[in-house]
């Protein structure tokens, strides 16, 4: 273990978490509910969407940019759809709400949807929808998130980074596959810890405010992101607007305030949630047909499956415990 890094377990972890989100002015079970989802995240390695939070989150709080007591509220509109209104708070109760009331409705009537409005940052989205595949469900995730990347072609950063999320069950026995990507090259979590760390970021992540590649984190966070594909990866992006903001009747990228400080007003941003029963798509071997092509994938020389890396890194982190940087540690010290 390197000097500067402390040694947690993942309950004293989630404790710390939770304690410094409460002092930010939270209520303790809106606060567990973040502390899970954030130590989930930076044991499975992304440490850009775990504790380097704590800070911002415990500021928004305290600012009123982000509700700490708010309590997510579902509606059932039509027989599939459920909507939740997550009040200008946290994202992840609203997504606990969504993991505890969908499931039912998917595996009743093959497929069930939810959207969220009026949310907050989503996290790692394939933590999200791994839980539905550790149920037997196949999960699609997609949210939109502030302005920080533009139209191809373009400088007005119209789209977030507008992460997309997969799970799917392979069976018993077998970890599900899980597929969670940013529509930006990088996401902008990684941005933030490159300044945050005093680093330049590499080459081809990023555009000044002008439209210029950038390599330093600040010109980066004021001006666009480059999207993953290029024009391929913008068209996705305004995709997820659609599905997340725009159907849900959330907050547009360009319209949403920043996640990265605790000025302005709620973000309102939007997530959208499909679930499905594939048993009742493709019949009992329809499962076993998802595992087929998993291990095909698997077996490849040289190939391996998206997001083993992280359930790897959890796995290991639930016996051994994580290290944390020692500065974002005092960071969440001094809240």
């Amino acid at each position: 273990m390197a000097p500067d890094m402390t040694h947690l377990t993942l309950a004293a972890a989630e404790a710390l978490v939770a304690d410094a989100i409460v002092r930010g002015d939270a209520d303790p079970a809106v606060a567990a509910s973040v502390a899970r989802a954030l130590v989930a995240a930076e044991a499975a390695g992304q440490s850009g969407h775990g504790f380097r939070r704590v800070t911002t989150y415990a500021a928004q709080a305290r600012a009123g940019k982000v509700d700490g007591h708010a309590r997510p509220i579902a509606a059932r509109p039509a027989p599939g759809v459920v909507t939740i209104d997550a009040a200008d708070g946290f994202a992840y109760p609203a997504l606990d709400l969504a993991v505890s009331l969908l499931p039912d409705i998917a595996r009743a009537q093959g497929v069930a949807l939810a959207g969220i409005r009026r949310s907050h940052h989503a996290g790692v989205m394939g933590l999200t929808v791994e839980r539905f595949a550790e149920m037997g469900l196949v999960a699609l995730m997609v949210a939109n998130a502030p302005g920080a990347m533009a139209p191809w072609g373009g400088r007005t950063p119209l789209y977030g980074t507008n992460p997309i999320a997969f799970a799917a069950p392979l069976g018993e026995g077998l970890d599900p596959l899980v597929i969670d990507l940013s529509l930006s090259k990088v996401a902008r979590g990684k941005v933030m810890e490159a300044r945050q760390k005093g680093e330049t970021l590499p080459e081809g992540w990023a555009f000044d405010k002008e439209g210029a590649p950038t390599t330093d984190p600040e010109a980066a966070l004021a001006g666009t992101m480059v999207p993953t594909g290029d024009s391929k990866g913008a068209a996705l992006a305004l995709m997820v607007e659609m599905l997340a903001a725009g159907v849900t009747g959330s907050q547009f990228a360009y319209e949403a305030s920043s996640l990265f400080d605790a000025k302005g007003p709620p973000v309102g941003l939007g997530h959208l949630l499909i679930v499905l029963d594939p048993r009742a798509v493709g019949g009992p071997a329809a499962v076993g047909r998802m595992a087929e092509l998993a291990t095909r994938v698997a077996d490849e020389p040289g190939a391996r499956l998206p997001g083993r890396r992280g359930q790897g890194a959890r796995r290991a982190a639930i016996d051994g415990g994580i290290e944390v940087d020692e500065a974002v540690l005092a960071a969440i010290a001094a809240i």
